[in-house]
């Protein structure tokens, strides 16, 4: 696939998750941290936007997760990816389930210009430490959503922590994603995000982690606890 002059999209991410792309609704698969965290972004979205009858913008859609739980939570969903064959998983996915979603083939930077103001919420998950350029994807973010609508964003910190357990530990000794599915010198910390945000015109408002217990297994939100995956939501400036 042939990226656009101005993709925010790279080549090696596109074929490292085109690859995947039959996976993507195994949840014992390559995506099953995915799975398993999707309740708890929903959870998070949840508690700030309304989501039923919304029109809801997801970016970096992959396989469709976290579309298909907002549209079965009552929003009209759009979804983003420039993955063909991801895409084409998500599609017949949602299909299957009976769920009607737009999934685009299309990159958010040029679809924020022609649908400027288009979209009540837009989420845009574990998306930013896979682009060169995350703050000119925040900024697309920013001009496609509504003012007074949210953005909610997800990725991971840059520490040596989140070295230790989103790459060492995940990758290699727990196996929760694949080898490879991360670049520690990608990662954004909190921090980064928020300055990016609002360069973009937009508020943070709230950020809790994702902390995962390997004796228990399971993930939890944590406000507390940005070390590693972390959620951050905001607002864009009601003018």
């Amino acid at each position: 696939m042939s990226l656009q002059p101005s993709s925010s999209a790279r080549a090696d991410e596109l074929f490292k998750f085109n690859q995947l792309a039959d996976q993507w609704w195994d949840q014992s698969g390559a995506f099953a941290a995915l799975h398993a965290i999707n309740p708890l972004r929903l959870e998070f979205i949840r508690q700030r936007a309304q989501i039923q009858a919304s029109r809801l913008l997801d970016v970096g859609c992959g396989g469709g997760i976290l579309s298909e739980a907002l549209a079965q939570a009552g929003a009209e969903v759009t979804g983003l990816d420039l993955a063909a064959d991801t895409l084409e998983a998500a599609r017949a996915h949602a299909e299957a389930q009976g769920l009607k979603i737009n999934y685009q083939l299309a990159d958010v930077l040029s679809f924020a210009q022609r649908h400027p103001s288009a979209y009540d919420h837009i989420t845009c998950m574990e998306m930013l430490e896979h682009v060169d350029e995350p703050a000119s994807v925040v900024h697309a973010l920013a001009q496609a959503v509504k003012p007074g609508g949210w953005v909610f964003l997800s990725t991971l910190n840059r520490n040596p922590k989140s070295w230790l357990f989103g790459i060492v530990a995940a990758e290699y000794l727990l196996k929760l994603v694949p080898r490879g599915t991360h670049d520690h010198k990608r990662f954004i910390t909190p921090a980064e995000l928020a300055r990016m945000a609002r360069a973009a015109g937009l508020t943070p408002v709230a950020t809790s982690g994702i902390t995962y217990n390997p004796l228990s297994r399971t993930y939890a939100l944590n406000p507390q606890d940005l070390d590693v995956n972390y959620l951050m939501a905001c607002r864009r400036d009601d003018k």
